[in-house]
């Protein structure tokens, strides 16, 4: 059946940290990433029919599911894993932070890509180690600002210290899907300087334009014994609330270490999670589909809308995930202290009254920029870049 994507969904009274962080109800919110539509029916269905049931007791696997993301993983990427090569964990920056604390020691350098999605800075102090950045470059043409792997900085980043890398597929924030080569370059690398590769894959599901997301783990047979792959329904379906995820781990003494870590934790997925999971992935195709094409066609309105009407403001044109990064150094005003200096003041302070995330949560080389969700409403995007658009005409 269609989905209505257009539909007004008043979030400001469901606990929203999205709508509820903000004393003004005028503010548009295009910040953290999660989306303003209803999830797919299928599970809303599965989960009432699960509260019916009345009892919640513990509950630590999924075998049926297991078995569903073996063949999901086949499906998809021609990547044949097993169900035992799976853990579940609540979140993927749990899951992340869980396996820099079971393999760094203390002193070693997690080498991460920047501008990068924010946890991934204090994920390698949080656990005793160091992070070190490999900046990604970028060229912009026509307005559009293009992302691309530098080899030379990548290498030279890398230190006798360095024993992990923190990698994110696709990129967060610059919508980059990374090609086969890409890919089999970076792993080659990492091999050759005996690096883990941690590799968080949230946003798989969301792709435009006919590209392919390629697991990492999945090039060959040693980067399958040198990864922990991270995914979760949670951005594609949102339901980053109900708190399930899963890393893929095909190393047996790694799975051991990994999983008795998280459990020495006392971490576990959110039952109402599993069946959301479970639901999402056996039925909610129909629904990614339609989503996908909705928020293509969001993407190329903000797209075509900067390029027209705020040239001075270069934007990507994202291959993937569902958040657009914006050159707004031209009018970028230094933080004021109000919410966390999380947001850009010109634009949440000025008329605009938009809320877009600073780029300087996401590295050094991301100041100036923002991050914009483009995964809502189409009638309320509109209106956020209009009134964008007013705030840089009137500076």
């Amino acid at each position: 059946m269609p989905y209505n994507f257009d539909q007004p969904i008043d979030r400001r009274n469901s606990d929203s940290v999205k709508y509820t962080i903000f004393d003004d109800p005028s503010i548009i919110p295009l910040w953290v990433a999660d989306t303003d539509f209803i999830s797919p029916t299928p599970v809303i269905e599965a989960m009432q029919a699960r509260i019916q049931h009345g009892v919640f007791g513990y509950n630590f696997d999924n075998v049926p599911l297991r078995e569903l993301l073996v063949k999901r993983m086949a499906d998809l990427y021609n990547w044949h894993i097993s169900p035992d090569d799976i853990v579940w964990v609540p979140g993927v920056v749990t899951g992340f932070n869980m396996a820099i604390r079971a393999f760094g020691r203390m002193g070693e350098e997690v080498l991460i890509q920047t501008p990068v999605y924010p946890p991934f800075f204090p994920a390698a102090p949080n656990n005793g180690l160091f992070t070190k950045t490999a900046p990604l470059t970028h060229t912009e043409k026509d307005g559009v600002i293009t992302y691309q792997f530098d080899e030379e900085v990548f290498r030279s980043a890398i230190t006798p210290k360095t024993s992990t890398l923190l990698f994110c597929n696709p990129h967060n924030p610059v919508g980059k899907v990374w090609t086969e080569s890409e890919l089999r370059r970076i792993g080659e690398i990492a091999l050759e300087n005996d690096l883990l590769i941690i590799s968080d894959e949230i946003h798989c599901d969301l792709l435009f334009d006919n590209h392919r997301h390629i697991p990492m783990a999945s090039l060959s047979p040693e980067l399958a014994q040198n990864t922990i792959t991270l995914m979760a329904p949670s951005k594609t379906f949102n339901i980053a609330g109900l708190c399930a995820s899963f890393a893929i781990i095909q190393n047996p003494k790694v799975r051991a270490r990994y999983a008795e870590m998280v459990g020495n934790a006392g971490l576990h997925v959110n039952i109402l999670g599993l069946v959301a999971m479970h639901a999402a992935y056996e039925h909610g195709a129909e629904w990614l589909h339609e989503v996908l094409a909705y928020m293509q066609a969001n993407r190329d309105l903000a797209t075509a809308f900067v390029r027209q009407y705020m040239p001075e403001l270069p934007i990507t044109h994202p291959e993937g995930t569902y958040l657009s990064w914006m050159d707004a150094r031209a009018v970028s005003l230094p933080p004021n202290g109000q919410y966390m200096d999380m947001f850009e003041p010109f634009f949440v302070d000025k008329a605009a009254k938009v809320a877009v995330n600073r780029g300087g949560a996401f590295g050094a080389d991301g100041t100036g920029f923002v991050r914009i969700n483009l995964g809502t409403r189409r009638d309320l995007l509109q209106e956020a870049l209009e009134r964008m658009r007013s705030a840089v005409a009137d500076r």
